[in-house]
């Protein structure tokens, strides 16, 4: 099939479109939600950093900012909404979070595995199921997100220093 619109995704970008769509992406320790809305054939994706911005800081008045997830998930709810569609209406999955740097002190999760368990929670939240995911490792992921069937290739690519699968 070819595609008139070809994304990339970038780190802190969220994108929706139609059937007419692809959306690709690499991730480490980010993660990826792709939405996909089966009957009207519209989706999207977001691709964030952080769960949250550092040190809890407010937002303010600025923009939202996609590098942290609950901004991320604002965003795609906007687009979720102006759809006239309902959380229950999307197929739901959820890609990468792997361990790509060994964490410091013990004490505190990996930033993949805050990434994943922020994300699994607010999805849950806020009325979303979720149906496929593709989580943790050590590694990168490539994905591919096709709008037009709801169908996310993932090519991981685990680091050549680790015996470690997904």
């Amino acid at each position: 099939m070819s595609f008139q619109i070809d994304i990339f995704l970038q780190p802190g970008e969220v994108y929706f479109g139609d059937r007419d769509t692809r959306i690709r992406t690499l991730l480490g320790s980010c993660v990826a939600i792709t939405w996909w809305h089966p009957a009207r054939q519209i989706g999207g994706m977001c691709h964030y950093l952080l769960p949250v911005r550092p040190g809890g800081q407010p937002r303010g008045d600025g923009p939202l900012d996609g590098r942290y997830a609950e901004e991320a998930f604002q965003l795609a709810m906007r687009y979720i909404h102006s759809a006239g569609t309902l959380p229950a209406d999307y197929v739901v999955k959820m890609f990468g979070g792997g361990y790509m740097l060994v964490p410091d002190s013990g004490k505190m999760p990996a930033v993949g595995e805050r990434n994943i368990d922020f994300g699994k929670q607010w999805l849950a939240g806020n009325g979303f199921r979720l149906s496929r995911e593709h989580l943790a490792g050590r590694g990168h992921r490539h994905i591919v997100f096709d709008v037009a069937t709801g169908d996310v290739w993932v090519r991981f690519q685990p680091q050549a220093d680790s015996p470690c699968k997904p």
